[in-house]
């Protein structure tokens, strides 16, 4: 047995005791238990899918972030109404074809993304893939803080002093809190990411012109199809609707929560709720900022004060206010599932105690890898003079280039039969996913053609 599952027994008190952090763990696994095995009324069934609710909402809520609130801004500033719009629904499909495998995986196994991989093929490829996720989690975390600092900044408080506290609030709900605290708390965060749903319905848009559209007209997309800057667009939009982060992160969450094979379906669920929020959200933002933002001078470098002063002089200074809080909690929840995922993941390559349920003394690789990583994110952020936008935009497109390799590990786990058994996937969802990976690399490849040969298309 690992570390993280000894069990001892006491010879003098003939009494079991558990390491540190498996208690909490099996409490909430017992608390499951007992709903599954009870009453089949409609009230136990209800509090049986509230309890299994989690991972998903927190990956997809989580995945309409800082960055992404800003990336969303930027499309629908320099496009308007125009087929960002429609491409939220089919971005919103290719997140839960993804993030499901994510789940039988984590519930079938019953171990972590970067465990499955370290241990399946080696130290190499282990190496590879963590090294990937790393990078890829600081430069997005990076993003989350030019969130909270372009949002303080509208509350009148100086980014040297939120992006310190913000430090502080991510990193102490991860050290001090048990799993199941911890993920309340964050379900709660992530609840004022509606916030901008409400306010695309206040800004009275164009109705008619946001329902052509989905109609295939009325697009406006100055530049044409292969121009670089529609094409960095789409790169952004893909790369902040899918992400190596969520993988790694959703895997290990369905572990660290105790979600098992006969969960999967009410585990599906969680994820379409979740990714609908995400999609409701991310179409709010392109609207407001299509409605009130499209013709702005430089609408593609949007980012610092031009997207809430440009929403602030259209709607008022009440609806700015909203919208900064909106991204404040962005750039949070954000942070706080990607700190997560980055100690899930070291602890799992590192083969000790991993689990949100464990004191920060009992287990200090967990954590302390994670923290560093978030603090420089912190750190570059409370840099003067950084540019916001072309940041943003850039750790976007490197989300999406990351991204093939990282489906390639989890296409080539989930056609494992030795490990899934009945849970591998079927051929459609691997033909499915192939040509999600194949609209990646594709549209990598001609963004660096168009940045590279800017006349070659």
């Amino acid at each position: 047995m690992s570390a993280e599952t000894d069990i001892l027994v006491s010879p003098e008190t003939a009494r079991i005791t558990f390491p540190d952090g498996l208690e909490a763990r099996l409490r909430d696994r017992l608390r499951i238990q007992r709903l599954r095995t009870g009453k089949h009324s409609l009230g136990n069934r209800i509090a049986l899918g509230l309890a299994l609710v989690g991972p998903g909402l927190l990956v997809m809520l989580g995945d309409n972030d800082a960055g992404g609130v800003i990336t969303y801004a930027q499309t629908g500033a320099t496009y308007g109404f125009s087929l960002f719009i429609p491409l939220m629904i089919p971005l919103g499909f290719i997140a839960y074809l993804v993030q499901e495998m994510t789940i039988r995986l984590g519930a079938v196994t019953r171990r972590g993304h970067a465990e499955m991989i370290w241990k399946r093929y080696g130290a190499f490829w282990g190496a590879f893939s963590l090294i990937d996720l790393v990078v890829a989690n600081i430069l997005t975390l990076m993003t989350e803080f030019i969130g909270i600092r372009v949002a303080s900044e509208i509350f009148h408080v100086p980014y040297l002093v939120t992006i310190p506290v913000a430090f502080a609030f991510i990193v102490s709900i991860l050290l001090f809190l048990k799993y199941y605290t911890w993920e309340r708390i964050s379900l709660f965060v992530a609840a004022f990411n509606l916030v901008f749903v409400p306010l695309a319905l206040f800004s009275h848009p164009d109705w008619g012109a946001i329902g052509r559209t989905f109609a295939g007209t009325g697009w406006a997309l100055p530049g044409g199809l292969l121009s670089a800057g529609f094409l960095i667009l789409v790169s952004a939009n893909i790369g902040t609707t899918i992400a190596p982060w969520q993988l790694f992160f959703q895997q290990s969450c369905v572990v660290d929560k105790g979600i098992l094979p006969q969960d999967i379906r009410a585990s599906r669920r969680d994820l379409m709720l979740g990714v609908i929020g995400m999609v409701v959200v991310a179409t709010s933002i392109i609207v407001i900022s299509g409605q009130y933002l499209h013709g702005m001078p430089n609408a593609a470098a949007l980012g610092d004060h031009s997207v809430l002063a440009g929403i602030g002089s259209k709607l008022g200074h009440g609806a700015m206010t909203v919208f900064a809080l909106g991204l404040l909690e962005a750039g949070l929840i954000a942070s706080i599932v990607i700190t997560a995922s980055t100690a899930w993941a070291i602890g799992e390559a590192l083969d000790v105690p991993r689990s949100v349920n464990i004191s920060p003394r009992r287990s200090l690789y967990f954590y302390a890898p994670a923290i560093l990583g978030t603090a420089i994110a912190a750190g570059v952020l409370m840099l003067p003079h950084v540019p916001v936008g072309f940041l943003n935009l850039t750790v976007q497109v490197v989300a999406t280039v990351f991204m093939p390799a990282a489906m390639l590990f989890l296409l080539m786990l989930l056609n494992d039969r030795e490990l899934l058994g009945e849970h591998v996937n079927s051929p459609i969802r691997n033909i499915l996913s192939v040509s999600v990976m194949v609209m990646l690399i594709a549209c990598n490849g001609l963004y660096g053609i168009a940045t590279v040969f800017p006349y070659a298309l």
